[in-house]
This record gives structure tokens, sequence and C-alpha cells, in this order.
């Protein structure tokens, strides 16, 4: 008889009581057998803990001593649960039954697949795909990343176009699984990000040692997005900005980083002044801030999300392992980029196959 893997839901909450009265029932209605649930919390104002501790007396709640944002607040969590599985997942996402099997069941089904991710749909409009992972994250030449079902602000319904579970770049943080082995091989979050693209880094890095992330069309869960930063929010475009570079520093082989991001450098600029023209003057002081913290960081100095200066190295996870090669699937040859905004190509399926490695 073969054992039932142990999994455990993480939820990682930062005055988000809002959210857990809302969204904790659809949690707790899952229908895994033994399914653990966790509450991690980066020292909330609110009432959350007490809130859980009442009304959720099963749930285990891991008390972080401060705001450690998402990157090292989880790697703090997950350092205190033991599962086979981990499933990180936002407080504003709702579930329903049967929202773990499928996800489980592709897993086990390859050794080598190390995380994956269900559909993600808008909890406001459920036939509409969510901007955080819609059907699977891919990853343009340039470091841009995009989604089966959302191409940088279009969103498609969900007319059942993407009702293939495959194997795509990146599954989102929203409702990321992961086997515990290869969270622990890859290192965890990389803490330097705080928030904001750090999955993707994940990902890439375990595609880096060979391994597959999974998007699993049989499963499906509603996310709310923006619930702690709103797309509107220029820290947020720091975050973006900041952290797009870091991903490419990090993950590509030096030459083509250097190429790759001396050619972001320039579609940056680009972007700051479409943010100057639109009257965005706190975006475009973000995007050059991002650069800043970036060109700072090649000289071994950080900033922090908030922007004071640390002297010290970023965390270091493991990329690669023995002789194993790149997993390049999930990737588009060109630049969505180009094919977005210049050739006014919209969506997924508009790209050509023959370039999505």
């Amino acid at each position: 008889m073969i054992d039932t893997p142990k999994v455990a839901v993480v939820i990682l909450n930062w005055n988000g009581i809002k959210y857990l009265k809302q969204f904790l029932p659809s949690v707790m209605a899952s229908t895994w057998a033994g399914l653990e649930v966790v509450m991690g919390d980066n020292a909330s104002a609110d009432d959350s803990v007490a809130f859980v501790r009442d009304n959720y007396p099963t749930i285990r709640i891991i008390q972080n001593d401060k705001n450690y944002g998402f990157t090292e607040g989880y790697n703090r969590v997950l350092a205190q649960v033991e599962a086979d599985y981990y499933i990180l997942l936002n407080s504003d996402v709702e579930v329903v039954p049967g929202w773990i099997e499928p996800v489980i069941s592709l897993m086990e089904s390859d050794d080598t697949i190390a995380a994956a991710a269900p559909k993600i749909l808008a909890y406001a409009q459920k036939d509409t795909f969510e901007h955080a992972g819609a059907a699977g994250g891919f990853i343009d030449a340039y470091g841009y990343p995009f989604c089966r079902g959302r191409m940088f602000y279009e969103v498609e319904k969900d007319h059942g176009q993407y009702q293939q579970s495959g194997e795509v770049f990146w599954a989102s943080g929203a409702s990321l699984f992961i086997k515990k082995k290869y969270w622990d091989l890859a290192g965890g979050f990389d803490e330097s990000f705080f928030a904001h693209m750090e999955e993707i880094d994940l990902c890439w890095r375990l595609k880096n040692m060979s391994y597959k992330v999974m998007y699993c069309a049989q499963s499906t869960v509603y996310h709310v997005g923006g619930g702690t930063l709103t797309a509107e929010n220029p820290f947020k475009t720091y975050l973006n900005f900041r952290n797009n570079l870091l991903l490419l520093k990090k993950n590509l082989p030096f030459g083509r980083a250097v190429c790759v991001i001396t050619m972001r450098f320039v579609m940056d600029l680009l972007a700051l002044l479409r943010f100057m023209m639109e009257g965005k003057r706190r975006d475009a002081w973000a995007v050059s801030r991002a650069h800043q913290a970036f060109v700072l960081s090649l000289f071994g100095i950080r900033l922090t999300a908030y922007g004071v200066r640390v002297k010290g190295k970023a965390n270091k996870q493991k990329t690669q392992t023995g002789n194993m090669q790149q997993n390049k699937k999930g990737t588009y040859k060109g630049s969505v980029v180009w094919q977005f905004f210049v050739k006014k190509k919209t969506r997924f399926t508009d790209l050509s196959p023959a370039d999505l490695g």
C-alpha cells in the first residue's frame, strides 16, 4: 500500500483578517486526507492571529517577530513545517473541495516534477483568468513573464481553451505546489526579492537543474489579486522592475545576461518615459530607483525593499546540479513586448507555436 503524501497548505498573512474571514472556510473544506493548514504571520497589527486561534483551533500558527515580506517570511515559516508537499496559498484565494487532489496526482506521476499550479481565475469574474498565473507562466527571451490567458494587462475569458495540463516555465506564487525536497534543494525563495517574481526565480532555478514545472488544468482556484499591493502602487512598480533584472542576472549565463540586461535597460527607459508622459511620476521614479538598486547590487551593496542601503551579500541558492541541462520548456524565443505592443498580438494563442520552447 502506497502512503498518502503529507500535504501542508501554508498561508502567509500580514494584516489580512478580511481575507482570512472570507476564504479560510473554503480552505478548511478541502478534502485531502490528513491535510495540515498552517498560517504564518508576519507580525500583523490587526486581529488576524486572535481570529484564527479563536475560530480555527486546528490551524497551526507560526508567528514571525516582524514583517519579513513574502520571501523571507515564507522561508522562516516553512523551515518549521514538515510535509512531502507544500502549498503556498495567498490569503485572498478561494478554493473548492477537491482542488488539491488533481495537482498532487499529477506531481506524483513524475519524480522530476518539482512544482505546479492550478488554473487561476479571477474571484470577481470567475469566467476570466486572473493576472497572477492564469493558465501557467511563460517567459520570453528578454525576461518578460506572461501567461496562457494573460499577456501584460490583457486577460482572456476562460472558454476551456487551456484545458490541457502540461509543462510551463513558472507556477504562480498565489497557489504554488512544490515538493519539499525540491524546495530544500533549491534553497527556498531568494530573500533579496522581498516580494514579486520570487516564484519565477525559484522555478527558473529548478528549471536550471532540469526539473519540471507544471500547470494542472483539472484544478481551479479563484484569486482576488492586489490584496497587499495594487497594480497602481509605485512600490510594486519598483519591485517588479528591480526583481526582473535580478532574475536575469542570477539565472542566465554571464554573456547572455550582459546582452539581455543591456537591452532591458533601454526598454525600461522607454517604460519610464511612458510613465512620465502619462503623468505617473512616482512610477517613473520607481523605475529609476529599481535600476539604481540593481547597479548597486553588482558592487555588493543591496537595498532593502524600503530603500535602506545594506552592505552584504544576497542569498545564494543552487542553480545547477552536476551535468544537468537547463529545461527550457515554457520559454518564448522572441520578444513578447514586440508581439504585444507592435504586432498587436494580445493572446497567447496568437504566438507562433514554433517559437515556444
